[in-house]
């Protein structure tokens, strides 16, 4: 297949199967990090773009600011490309520098926010105050606002098509939970095809999503942080069970799936990844059960993968792979059984 613009790449992404014997169920791995940008946010950066041109709430040649983590930031930046605008990323310490300089490289301006904050503390609030306020001072420019955005959960319609064309009947879904907008546009695209499926929402340890006290985390592009409230487009009517993953069963996780498969994915993928196969093994889910991959771990080479980055941070733990390992083979390893 010939394209005439990057784009056009975005979607279409290949699954990758992981069967669960014991249990008689599956988890079907969605490889999002396959889009351009490298992650599943390329859907709905450009239908934020198209639906904000489409109303009017963007001008042609204007600029666009968004708060980012990374991932809709490198959206952004190709769907500014694509229509001819200028992109501002608002990011904090928290972001891969990696992400950063991608952005950079697409040709998006980069602010940085402010303030004195922890390793691990998420400057979301700020982040957001910053991105408004600039797009309140600059000339014809627009704060995309993803949290409140409905073309957000709209991005993602194509992703459910392209499941349901690929798996047939699916039973579950885990995803992440952060501005909502995935886990509601796909929860209830699911639904609609099959009102069974059921949905389970995965937070980090620290996140205020579902009602528990916050507290800083390291896992990057999920969750909601203390101060900071949750994002209109979440709708919690279509999340059927909630469950928060630490940073270390997150991470472990990661690096079991590079280890075992040959699959580098990102942090908070691990996270649900983990999640899902608890699940599955205490009997809350079964049969086809889906899981986006995000984004890769490429971004978090320096991080995720790096012991001796985890290890300063007490981020390592040899019990979550062993755990990973009987979910998965039904069996002990040779090692946790000395």
């Amino acid at each position: 297949m010939i394209y005439s613009k990057i784009t056009d790449l975005i979607g279409n992404t290949p699954i990758l199967r992981i069967t669960i014997p014991h249990k008689k169920s599956a988890l079907f791995l969605k490889i999002e990090k396959n889009n351009p940008g490298g992650s599943m946010k390329d859907r709905m950066a450009r239908n934020m773009v198209i639906a904000g041109l489409k109303s009017g709430k963007i001008k042609p040649k204007s600029t666009i600011v968004e708060s980012s983590s990374g991932n809709t930031g490198i959206g952004l930046a190709l769907a500014a490309i694509e229509f001819d605008l200028h992109f501002i990323a608002v990011v904090d310490h928290h972001a891969a520098p990696d992400k950063i300089a991608i952005m950079k490289a697409l040709g998006a301006e980069i602010r940085y926010v402010a303030g004195n904050y922890q390793e691990n503390e998420v400057a979301v609030v700020e982040r957001q105050r910053l991105a408004n306020e600039l797009a309140c001072q600059l000339p014809n420019a627009t704060f995309m606002n993803q949290s409140d955005n409905a073309a957000n959960s709209g991005g993602y319609a194509g992703l459910v098509c392209e499941l349901i064309e690929q798996i047939g009947r699916i039973d579950a879904y885990v995803g992440c939970v952060g501005t909502g907008g995935s886990i509601t546009g796909v929860s209830q695209g699911l639904k609609s095809h099959n009102p069974q499926t059921i949905t389970v929402a995965v937070e980090p340890e620290g996140s205020i999503i579902f009602g528990h006290l916050g507290k800083p985390y390291y896992q990057s592009g999920t969750g909601t942080p203390e101060g900071d409230v949750v994002g209109l487009v979440l709708d919690y009517s279509c999340i059927d069970h909630n469950a928060q993953v630490s940073d270390i069963q997150a991470f472990e996780t990661a690096r079991y799936l590079a280890s075992q498969y040959g699959l580098l994915v990102g942090g908070s993928t691990g996270g649900i990844v983990y999640k899902a196969l608890e699940f599955i093994n205490n009997d809350t889910i079964h049969g086809n059960i889906v899981v986006i991959v995000a984004d890769g771990g490429e971004k978090y080479l320096n991080t995720v993968f790096n012991e001796q980055w985890l290890s300063a941070r007490n981020l390592i733990s040899p019990d979550i792979s062993h755990q990973l390992n009987y979910w998965l083979t039904n069996t002990i390893s040779l090692e946790k059984a000395s």
